[in-house]
């Protein structure tokens, strides 16, 4: 029979061979009978009276921890929790959020992280399309969160002493289910992604070897849980008997989270290159004992090199949820070029494909295929989107898949790979997977909407989200209500930071949408609110600030500072900038502060409430702060870092 052009190969068998076999032969030994709890539960045994977690004052042991969850998991199989039952966890960074996570798995359970900042509807959507049956909370969100039919347990205040501190047997297998992480979804609606317990126990055994982790580490974890990298963060440590330290969130107090990794003696931590960007930009200066971890998007040679003057060592992560947390890791080394994102980790296969599943030559691109033992079972309730998305391996065994990344690659001569972009409309923002359709169904939505087109730009040094939008026939959207409309809906890092009304989209010669073509927003203040300019010092520093930060050349004391374009991470940026540049006026400025007052005259007015009427007169305090402004910037860079190492 005739074979056609596209499908002839375009390799010799050598090749061949070397793409794949040699450069797949991943194999590596791992407790394949074991669940993810139990990997905790042997190391309980090995080390009872070790520090397994530590949050603000309070410590556990390991084997402490493994009472408290033993208890609460009796509780929940007295409620039905067993093999393939979900249970939803929506809780703030607490060990009471780590005793709810193990006593899930230990009952037998999957847990579904919620995120206690998502709005209502989100939660709603999650907690029905799981048929969760039992929610863990705590009392201080339970007002936040929607009505749920199913059974609550409250981990601050419901947790039953009188059951018995032994593991349970709940006739969980590695085959069963131990967690399903809802992920933005093209479709507009976020899809649930089910990984078994056999791919994070090999999973956590690669990485154990490899970046490694020993007894004596210590890691601090500073994800929410609703991010699957959590899951390295708080079971790689308790599979191998290191300490996990759990910081508050970053969001809310990013100050904090540096201190924890000064304070705590930190030799591992994880983060996204967002991440890294904002504690470098609030005082982090890192340790000669730190082994950095760094994956959820592209890491920049720039970025390589800050963390490499800052650490012992540094590696680059990669790997979609679908294929467990992550797939790849390569240790990152001084030099130039880009960081390439390594080779496969234990028992994961790669294959670079073109179109037609053929396997592409050295430094040609194609999409990345994944294979192995951390491939996810497919897609919660979405047969056919796991059907897409989930292929027969045509190089495995019989009955094994590839998952189909929609990641662009290409292998460099010496087997590493190289991250080149993506084949779809999926983008990376501060780490958060983002799937653009989601937030365009949303906005064709709105009555005042005919069409949407959502692209990630890069922004004085910040990839942020811009929603290009073509009003319907005599509409003015106001963006003020659309930006409500989608906050709804959608977790704050995937509402849009600018809106720009079109009349018409740009189109290509074949009539699809040409988004190289639409144009850059406007640096310039969104005009909702007429300007007013500062009239008091207090303002001056803060628009001075703002405008700094979100790079605009004005801002008046009535603009909100999240439809300017500002987001979470920049929210820390100006926490860290008026903390000093306030020095003496008002030293208690905290994170959720500048959440609460998103416009510099709630914010000045905020400062005034909380004035001492005994203080000094405001000159006065003023003068005393600028002098020890002048008095910092004077000091060696090696004293400040001392001041905050501590």
């Amino acid at each position: 029979p005739q074979q056609k052009v596209a499908e002839l190969p375009l390799l010799s068998e050598r090749e061949q061979h070397q793409l794949l076999r040699e450069w797949n032969r991943t194999q590596f030994e791992y407790p394949k009978q074991l669940c993810l709890h139990q990997l905790f539960e042997q190391q309980v045994e090995k080390t009872p009276d070790a520090v397994a977690a530590v949050f603000d004052s309070e410590e556990l042991t390991y084997s402490e921890l493994n009472a408290k969850a033993n208890q609460l998991a009796h509780h929940l199989v007295s409620l039905g929790v067993g093999p393939e039952v979900l249970v939803a966890i929506c809780a703030e960074r607490s060990t009471d959020m780590l005793v709810g996570l193990l006593a899930i798995l230990k009952a037998g359970g999957a847990y579904v992280p919620l995120d206690p900042i998502y709005p209502p509807e989100r939660l709603a959507y999650i907690l029905e399309d799981s048929c969760a049956r039992v929610l863990l909370t705590q009392q201080a969100v339970a007002d936040k969160l929607p009505d749920f039919k199913g059974r609550v347990v409250y981990l601050d205040s419901d947790l039953p002493v009188s059951q018995s501190s032994s593991n349970p047997n709940s006739n969980v297998c590695p085959e069963n289910l131990a967690y399903a992480i809802y992920t933005s979804g093209s479709t507009g609606r976020p899809k649930g992604v089910q990984i078994c317990h056999r791919a994070v126990v090999n999973f956590l055994s690669s990485m154990a070897d490899q970046p490694g982790i020993v007894p004596e580490d210590v890691l601090v974890a500073v994800t929410t849980i609703t991010f699957d990298i959590a899951a390295l963060e708080l079971f790689l440590p308790l599979s191998t008997g290191a300490r996990v330290v759990l910081t508050p969130d970053l969001m809310v107090d990013g100050g904090q989270s540096t201190a924890a990794l000064a304070t705590s003696s930190a030799t591992v931590m994880q983060g996204t290159p967002a991440t890294w960007r904002t504690l470098m930009q609030v005082g982090f200066v890192g340790n000669p004992q730190l082994k950095i971890l760094c994956g959820g998007e592209a890491l920049s040679r720039e970025l390589a090199t800050q963390l490499l003057e800052r650490a012992d060592t540094l590696w680059n992560m990669y790997g979609p949820t679908e294929t467990t947390i992550w797939s790849a890791v390569s240790q990152v080394q001084a030099g130039s070029g880009s960081v390439s994102i390594g080779q496969a980790i234990a028992n994961t296969e790669f294959y670079i494909l073109d179109t037609n599943n053929q396997p592409v030559p050295v430094g040609v691109a194609g999409e990345l295929h994944i294979g192995g033992d951390g491939l996810a079972r497919g897609y919660l309730n979405r047969p056919e989107l796991t059907a897409e998305k989930f292929i027969p391996d045509p190089f495995g065994e019989a009955g094994s898949r590839l998952y189909k990344t929609g990641d662009l690659v290409r292998y460099k001569t010496d087997g590493n790979i190289e991250y080149i972009g993506r084949i779809d409309y999926q983008v990376k923002v501060r780490g958060f997977r983002i799937e653009l359709p989601e937030i365009e169904a949303l906005l064709s939505q709105h009555a005042t909407v005919q069409q949407a087109v959502v692209i990630a730009k890069e922004i004085a040094g910040d990839k942020r989200l811009v929603a290009y939008l073509v009003p319907q026939a005599e509409a003015t959207p106001e963006i003020g209500e659309l930006r409500s409309f989608l906050k709804q809906q959608l977790p704050e890092y995937m509402v849009p930071s600018y809106f720009v009304v079109l009349e018409s989209l740009p189109l290509t010669p074949n009539g699809k949408v040409d988004r190289k073509a639409l144009p850059d927003p406007e640096h310039t203040r969104v005009e909702a609110e007429a300007y007013v300019a500062p009239r008091n010092e207090v303002e001056r520093i803060l628009s001075s600030v703002w405008q700094e930060v979100l790079n605009l050349e004005k801002v008046g004391v009535n603009d909100n500072f999240f439809e300017l374009g500002g987001h979470s991470l920049l929210v820390i940026q100006v926490h860290s900038k008026l903390n000093n540049k306030l020095l003496g006026i008002n030293r208690d400025i905290s994170v959720v502060d500048l959440f609460k007052y998103p416009t510099i005259s709630t914010l000045a007015q905020y400062f005034g409430q909380k004035q001492d009427v005994n203080a000094p007169t405001r000159q006065k305090i003023n003068d005393r702060a600028s002098k020890q402004i002048e008095a910092l910037k004077r000091q060696p860079l090696i004293k400040q870092r001392k001041k905050i190492n501590g």
